[in-house]
């Protein structure tokens, strides 16, 4: 892996939100990772872990307390160059949980492709324009006539579509989907899953995929981070997360995971997460990589009990 090409990386990156004169929520604390270009990277946790929190700081709607953050080996976090902005602002794109929030109801379907076109103009005539828009819903399984329709005349997974459609607009490097099937129908999420598998391949894409649902992410990365409480606490690739996890809490999650077996969905025990079981007090932990490749935060005696667990 250490040949390939990383795309985007991430340094100590923080982000906390002051609540009042004294609280201070650690939304995303110190967490460090990098994205090869051509994968999907899968970022999981529960609610509130701050996955979502670092997807918006990485693409800049949030601003980060502290960290870095770049891109093709360029800074891109803080104060930067307006040309340098732009760029940021074409290769990296945003697929949103919430379809019909994220698009603009007064827009038509056309002009709501087409406003990353305008922005960084990209097309030169209204036939060139209405051209590349047409090819953009043609991708993701739509056609022209939907051009002139508003979001409100389609179903959630169709808003979904143009989301993707005016992410692919603009021939970004990176897409940043956070829990892009979350609010879709269980019938229509392996429909967007496919599509989004179908674009990468053929438009040589890289995902940061966000999401609590760790069955999907497996289905779709290649490495995952598991989150929680704005830790990184367990980051490996999606077949060595399944077969050997390490940390409790990736344990937790993966216990909660339902199977289709209604008998052995019965008999099987839950595993409970309990963060008192670490003495962080005693003993700093840190990111470590176990094995090649395989990466917990763990206190030092933590670490070689792991060490024993690994198959």
């Amino acid at each position: 892996m250490e040949n390939r090409e990383i795309i985007l990386e991430v340094k100590n990156l923080s982000r906390h939100f002051k609540l009042g004169m004294k609280k201070v929520v650690k939304a995303v604390d110190d967490i460090s990772f990098s994205i090869y270009k051509g994968e999907t990277f899968g970022l999981v946790g529960e609610s509130g872990s701050g996955k979502s929190t670092t997807g918006r700081t990485i693409i800049k709607l949030y601003k980060p307390t502290s960290g870095e953050v770049y891109m093709n080996g360029g800074r891109i976090d803080g104060k930067i160059s307006r040309e340098d902005n732009a760029y940021v602002n074409k290769n990296i794109q945003m697929i949103f949980q919430d379809p019909m929030a994220c698009l603009n109801p007064r827009m038509k379907v056309e002009d709501i492709i087409a406003e990353g076109l305008d922005i960084h103009k990209m097309t030169t005539s209204e036939k060139q324009r209405r051209d590349k828009v047409v090819e953009m819903l043609e991708l993701v399984g739509l056609d022209e006539q939907h051009l002139e329709r508003y979001p409100h005349e389609f179903s959630g997974g169709q808003r979904q579509r143009i989301g993707i459609a005016r992410a692919m607009a603009v021939e970004p490097k990176l897409i940043i989907a956070d829990e892009p099937i979350s609010a879709l129908d269980v019938s229509i999420q392996a429909q967007v899953i496919n599509l989004m598998n179908d674009l990468k391949e053929h438009k040589d894409l890289t995902y940061l995929f966000i999401a609590h649902d760790l069955s999907m992410v497996k289905y779709i990365s290649d490495r995952i981070a598991v989150m929680y409480k704005g830790k990184i606490v367990e980051l490996a690739t999606s077949e060595d997360l399944f077969k050997n996890p390490l940390h409790p809490y990736t344990k937790s999650l993966l216990s909660a995971i339902p199977l289709p077996d209604p008998i052995t969905e019965r008999k099987r025990k839950r595993f409970s997460y309990d963060a008192s079981v670490h003495n962080y007090d005693v003993e700093t932990p840190e990111i470590v990589e176990i094995i090649p490749n395989h990466f917990v935060y763990a206190s030092p005696s933590e670490i070689e009990k792991y060490k024993t667990e690994i198959k």
